[in-house]
This record gives C-alpha cells, structure tokens and sequence, in this order.
C-alpha cells in the first residue's frame, strides 16, 4: 500500500466479495468453523469452495461459517443446504473433497454420498 486511496479500493473490493457471498440466493454452504473444525482444518476447506466457485464463476451460492455443528470427531464439517432447507452434512472435509462437492452437488446437483455423514457412521 502506497497510499490511502488503494487501502479504500481494497477495502471496496473485500466489502463486494463479502456481499456476493452473503446473498440469500437459497443454496447455502456453511462450515464449521468452531475450534475444533478450525483446529481439524476448516479453514482451508472454506477457502477452497470460495475458490471453486469463483474460478467457476458461481455467484449465487452464499458460504457462511457457523460455530460447532457438535460431531467434533467429524471435523471439518460442511453443510450444504438448498432453498427448501434440505440439508447435506459433509464430513472430514479437504480442499480436494470441496473441489468435488462444488462440481459434482452444487453445479450437478449429484450429492458426493461417500463424504456424507451418513456414510461415515455406518
């Protein structure tokens, strides 16, 4: 930063990424990002589906972080849920695993059920 004026224009393009992602446009991603998912490695994963869906050009998905989703174990989790608030609970998130669900259930529409919850706990 060399001058005022760039740490504004900065602050403008931070403050429209923010609201582009917080748009209640329906289908919303959110990861667990309480200690223990931070500590498991969420935040890695959520940057990594705010990566994915830019390099796809996706602007209508809101990723939001939330507290302790309670199967600590799991961490990191990620929900993805829809407009009518059906619910898909990803668990022991990458990057990589992100990538995919961005690919295959958001832009697909085809739930990655190997990474489901569900899947874990049989």
């Amino acid at each position: 930063m060399k001058s005022l004026e760039e740490l504004k224009a900065l602050k403008e393009k931070a403050k429209a990424e923010i609201q582009l992602r917080n748009q209640d446009t329906g289908l919303r991603v959110v990861v667990g990002m309480a200690t223990c998912g931070i500590a498991a490695g969420a935040r890695p994963v959520l940057n990594a589906f705010i990566d994915e869906l830019n390099k796809r050009n996706i602007n209508n998905v809101s990723v939001t972080m939330t507290g302790c989703i309670g199967m600590c174990r799991l961490e990191p989790i990620v929900e993805v849920i829809d407009q009518n608030d059906n619910k898909v609970t990803y668990v022991k998130m990458t990057a990589e695993k992100a990538a995919r669900v961005v690919a295959e259930h958001i832009v697909n529409g085809n739930v990655v059920a190997e990474y489901t919850v569900g899947e874990e706990l049989e």
